[in-house]
């Protein structure tokens, strides 16, 4: 043995060691016996010899060659085996025992015809290291665990238990991985600007080849969608993956002017000044722009109801609308969305016999009658209804407000005497005081209506009739509103946003660090949006961050509706949009009146705010 190569002349197996401890037991125990083999006693109350099977109380080291001048540890009179564990600890050192027998009966047979239940006893008194060690660490807790109740014992005993023989569970409860996020809420709101940064390199994203750019608009005209694989090791190598973010880039938009930048159309009159507008002194061709973009958002209706168009935005110089197909936003009938409005188009509205509802203003109610039902109703008993969808504040108001008596008689003047001293308001005065709360939501994110039903082509007409949706004056003057949808309708031009990538350094602590940057601006639909990040997912390995900017008035658009339905329960399979981004689109949102402002992706899992 010794001879071979790798002999360690120090190497004993373990049943070496074993049998070594075993034979140093049985030495131990013959020192601490009598000549009759029995344990001299260690104390006048202790009886003088250890009963079959008992374990002594202390199995810790005893020997004064481990303990040096210390002596043996005397023996508690009152405990033993039956009442120091429990019925279950006893039955584990019982099999324990036997089980180290059965294993030295095997290896020394010479030597098991000579072992008595006192042997027994006394090898299972002899603990392993690890034990010895556990015991010396805990010997206070394991002496207050001593009770009557073997149950109270018994939690004490796994509390003393070594951490490698617990469950993991147990160990690190906090160490199970977070759920995986795989989607972020679905955003109404219209953006203006994307920008995309990742470790990795962004530049397969800008300048696609002829054919790989036909191909993706192709796909987007006939509604076709690649399947890409989870994770992609070379983008610039794919072709499938260039093709589906041009197809992803495109949009239609009606009416479509080369010189002038038509979205966004609310507060940009800078945008049209010094621009050629011919049309703005002709009446003629105000009329003829005027007739086709009707005909473009009928056009554009009759898709949106026959499902084959999934929603729409008209862009107007004052507001805009978003209609929404049946089973989109986690509603049943077809919906449609104004922000911001005035008291003068809800008035109009109201005339032309179109029911709405002002969703933020009807939920602040709600939470208001809650808290009234808590005890706190004494100003608010009167107020039961909403005049146009606006909470009663005339007893909130007090000075501010004339109530329904001080408007019909100023009787109590008379008997005062002094009606000729005080100056009576008239009633315009008075009115206009009455609707003061209700002109105070106006260009607000309050004044969002919602329009659902057969009252959205109620609404289709009005906007064709309405003079005032286009502005009689100023730089947009004559100009009809913006169209804009994902899919293709009668008059509308194709559009793609405009994508372009970078390659900056940026300072993390005291290293730079290269990220690739990604910009994409144009009215960026919310599937425009959800498929753009769809197939960054797999290019960029699971690992990106976006920031998100808002065209503010359409912020508000994610606001939950009356009537909602259970995802997937209207069939849109032919609108045009991707099953990822149609399945995510059916949700309602849960943003309210807030739109996403960040998104990232890390290790394939999304976090978002908003």
């Amino acid at each position: 043995m010794s001879q071979q190569a790798g002999y360690s002349p120090n190497f004993k197996r373990p049943a070496d060691i074993m049998r070594k401890r075993w034979r140093r037991s049985r030495s131990d125990a013959g020192v601490l016996s009598g000549p009759s083999g029995q344990e001299s006693t260690g104390s006048p109350g202790q009886s003088g010899s250890s009963p079959a099977c008992v374990r002594p109380f202390s199995p810790g080291p005893l020997l004064s060659n481990q303990r040096s001048g210390a002596g043996t540890k005397r023996r508690n009179p009152f405990s033993s085996i039956e009442n120091t564990y429990s019925p279950k600890k006893k039955i584990h050192i019982f099999n324990d025992d036997v089980k180290s027998d059965a294993a030295d009966d095997q290896q020394d047979e010479d030597m098991s015809t000579k072992r008595e239940c006192r042997g027994v006893s006394s090898f299972s008194a002899i603990l392993t290291e690890a034990e010895r060690h556990e015991h010396r660490d805990v010997p206070s807790k394991k002496g207050l665990t001593v009770s009557e109740d073997d149950s109270l014992f018994e939690e004490e005993e796994e509390d003393v238990k070594s951490p490698l023989l617990k469950s993991p569970q147990a160990i690190a409860p906090a160490s199970i991985a977070p759920p995986v996020c795989t989607e972020y809420p679905a955003d109404w709101s219209l953006k203006t600007r994307l920008l995309f940064t990742s470790p990795l390199t962004l530049l397969w994203a800008e300048q696609p080849k002829a054919q790989e750019e036909a191909l993706g608009l192709s796909q987007h005209c006939r509604a076709q969608f690649t399947t890409l694989p989870h994770t992609l090791q070379d983008p610039r190598s794919c072709p499938e993956l260039r093709c589906a973010f041009q197809q992803s880039l495109v949009y239609w938009q009606h009416p479509s002017l080369p010189w002038l930048s038509l979205f966004p159309r609310i507060n940009a009159e800078r945008r049209f000044t010094g621009k050629s507008t011919p049309w703005a002194q002709n009446p003629s061709l105000q009329q003829s722009l005027m007739s086709e973009w009707s005909v473009s958002l009928s056009s554009l209706y009759s898709l949106l109801k026959a499902r084959q168009c999934p929603y729409f935005y008209l862009c107007s110089y004052q507001f805009t609308v978003l209609f929404r197909a049946a089973g989109l936003g986690g509603s049943s009938p077809i919906t449609a969305l104004i922000s911001p409005t005035t008291r003068g188009l809800r008035e109009a509205m109201k005339a032309e016999g179109i029911e709405f509802s002002l969703p933020l203003v009807e939920d602040r109610r709600k939470s208001k009658d809650l808290q009234n039902l808590d005890g706190q109703d004494g100003k608010s008993e009167g107020c039961s209804e909403l005049k146009e969808g606006v909470e009663c504040q005339e007893d909130d108001e007090g000075e501010d407000g004339y109530n329904d008596d001080e408007d019909s008689s100023f009787s109590w003047l008379k008997e005062m005497g002094i009606q000729d001293k005080i100056k009576k308001p008239d009633s315009i005065s008075i009115q206009l005081r009455k609707e003061s709360h209700t002109v105070a939501l106006d260009h607000k994110p309050e004044s969002v209506v919602c329009v659902e039903g057969s009252h959205t082509f109620t609404l289709i007409n009005f906007l064709i009739n309405c003079k005032g949706l286009v502005a009689s004056a100023g730089s947009q003057a004559g100009l009809p509103p913006t169209l804009l949808a994902p899919s293709a309708f009668r008059g509308a031009t194709m559009h793609t946003l405009k994508a372009r990538s970078v390659n900056v350094k940026c300072q993390v602590g005291s290293t730079f660090q290269n990220i690739s940057s990604l910009e994409i601006t144009g009215p960026i639909l919310p599937s425009s949006l959800h498929t753009i990040t769809n197939l960054l997912r797999p290019s960029q390995k699971g690992n990106f961050s976006a920031t998100l900017y808002t065209h503010a008035p359409t912020a508000v658009m994610n606001v939950h509706t009356k009537q909602e339905c259970t995802p997937c329960s209207v069939d849109l399979s032919g609108c045009g949009l991707h099953p990822a981004s149609l399945q995510q689109l059916q949700r309602p949102s849960n943003l309210g009146k807030t739109a996403l402002t960040h998104i990232n992706l890390n290790n394939y899992s999304y976090t978002w705010k908003n």
